[in-house]
């Protein structure tokens, strides 16, 4: 079976469906394939935290992405939600890194001017006896904490599921097949093959996180992206929901949507294994239950596993493929993917579309790996 289509967006995580969603807002008939679902991999499983003020590369390269997506994340929400009808909890939050060790306030130091200095973000000092009134399940021997404002946190799942149905809802296409092949001349893509059939198309997008490295043998270039494990578990806080977001203990304690506690999370080069580890469950237990003693008889609601895309300097692959006329990438946003998101799937659409992206691209291009 042959289909057509102007744009083949291969993989169906968040970027790969902002990159949709933009296409498609652009008046660019587009396809998505994905070959076990949208979502179904790490765009479904993160915390779904958005913070633009730390992280791999922020302070640095990836800061101005990474502000530009937060401001169009906020931006984005409402109309969204509309378009879609999925309600994915989409909101700005506070939080508290918690110390135990005197050490940890240099650390906060480091922290506390990034947020006083950001519009809309805020940073104070919070003492030991205050912090035990705000949340009495907090040990008793922490030190005190930074109390932060101005992130934010969306579900995932429900996110990447919205960018799919408002992309839908403008001319949009979700096929759900593997890809095994691209056919070009020259320099130039002219379709996708599938297990069940082939698309023909003017343009394609590589948007499939920890597996891109497999398009390597389609297009002839080196895309340097490995998995990196990450583990959760979602608790049912004893006492009642959190008033707001935890970190210490190395963990972090997150308030989300149905009064569940997302405990993570962890960091490990294990290929291509997703089974939940009972090493991370322990771990993860533990660290929770050092910062709140009472987490230590938490029911555990579920424990997830997913593979983040990290490339060796993290930063994402974003732009026109080094050769081709008509192939992009868009990968590689590690462990800030559902953040970046939104300004990669428009830089995407505005390179299709002959535009000049808003953000300078340079220091993700495909081109530094070759």
């Amino acid at each position: 079976m042959t289909d057509s289509s102007e744009v083949v967006v291969i993989g169906g995580g968040a970027a790969g469906c902002a990159a949709a969603l933009y296409l498609a807002e652009s008046g660019i008939r587009t396809t998505v394939v994905e070959r076990q679902g949208v979502a179904s991999y790490a765009s479904g499983y993160s915390a779904g935290g958005l913070n633009p003020l730390q992280g791999a590369g922020i302070p640095g390269p990836l800061a101005p992405m990474a502000w530009e997506s937060f401001r169009m994340h906020l931006e984005l929400w409402q109309r969204l939600e509309e378009a879609s009808g999925v309600d994915f909890h989409a909101r700005r939050i506070g939080s508290v890194d918690v110390a135990f060790d005197e050490d940890e306030f240099a650390r906060f130091e480091e922290t506390r001017p990034l947020f006083e200095a950001a519009d809309g973000f805020s940073a104070q000092w919070v003492d030991a006896p205050e912090l035990l009134r705000a949340e009495p399940r907090l040990a008793g021997d922490a030190l005190g904490g930074l109390r932060l404002f101005g992130n934010a946190a969306l579900d995932s799942s429900l996110f990447t599921q919205a960018l799919r149905r408002a992309a839908e809802s403008l001319g949009a296409t979700v096929r759900h097949a593997g890809v095994t092949a691209l056919q070009a001349r020259g320099g130039s893509v002219e379709g996708v093959v599938l297990d069940d059939g082939r698309i023909a198309c003017d343009t394609v997008v590589v948007a499939t996180g920890p597996w891109s490295a497999d398009a390597e043998r389609w297009l002839g270039v080196p895309i340097p992206v490995v998995p990196l494990k990450g583990e959760i578990l979602r608790l049912r806080p004893p006492g009642g929901p959190l008033a707001h977001d935890w970190a210490g203990a190395g963990v972090s304690l997150n308030d989300r949507a149905g009064g569940l506690a997302w405990v993570g999370a962890t960091e490990q080069s294990k290929g291509w294994d997703v089974r939940p580890s009972e090493w991370a469950r322990q771990k993860l237990s533990a660290g929770a239950a050092r910062l709140m003693p009472s987490f230590a008889g938490a029911e555990l609601v579920l424990h997830t596993a997913c593979l983040r895309p990290v490339t060796p300097d993290w930063l994402p692959i974003l732009g026109r493929v080094p050769g081709w006329d008509n192939a992009y990438l868009a990968t590689g946003a590690g462990k800030k993917g559902i953040l970046l998101a939104p300004a990669m799937g428009r830089a995407v659409a505005d390179l299709v579309a002959g535009r000049t992206p808003s953000l300078d691209l340079s220091p993700f291009a495909p081109e530094r790996f070759a």
